[in-house]
């Protein structure tokens, strides 16, 4: 069986996927500075509102509070469940997580691409060539983990961020941690 003209379609469509692969990628970067940016934006905010915070907290009230989200939607729908305010929490940083595991795969398929035109210069003798699509290839995946490792910090973060503020909700309803029911 002749598999070359399957081959030589997947060499093409993979070429093909280059230019959405690096705008994504693009798009990704923009996101994680915007995202480091907020980041810092909300942990100036709850470092201002903490001890306001622990004083709710600690005398079981709840009131709006720049900075902590979960809290706030506990504030506004006070009957939710824990498994509600959970869903809400895994929302809050869902796309953060998924960017945080999306942009090395995107680099790594950037870094990939090139390397066949890299590898048919090589064969050709063209050091040019081989050199455009390498610059290419090494840079895809820096930017890849570049976004990666912006976004992974915030993310790991703010899931104790909501860790906290869901186990605090559970003082304000008056159930006892590691309770189930």
């Amino acid at each position: 069986m002749n598999i070359q003209p399957i081959e030589s379609m997947m060499a093409k469509v993979s070429t093909f996927l280059m230019t959405p692969v690096i705008l994504a990628i693009v798009l990704l970067l923009t996101y994680a500075v915007f995202t480091l940016g907020r980041f810092l934006s909300q942990y100036t905010m709850r470092k201002r509102n903490a001890l306001t915070y622990v004083k709710q907290i600690s005398q079981k009230q709840s009131h709006y509070l720049t900075g902590y989200p979960v809290h706030n939607y506990f504030v506004g729908n006070p009957d939710a469940c824990e498994d509600e305010l959970e869903v809400f929490a895994l929302k809050k940083l869902e796309t953060l997580r998924i960017v945080t595991r999306i942009s090395p795969m995107l680099g790594l398929i950037a870094t990939m691409i090139p390397m066949g035109p890299a590898l048919q210069a090589m064969a050709d003798g063209n050091i040019q060539g081989i050199s455009e699509n390498l610059i290419i290839a090494f840079a895809a995946v820096i930017w890849g983990l570049t976004i990666s490792t912006l976004t992974f910090w915030p993310a790991s973060v703010k899931k104790r961020w909501c860790a906290q503020e869901l186990i605090n909700i559970r003082k304000l309803k008056g159930e006892q941690l590691g309770t189930a029911i």
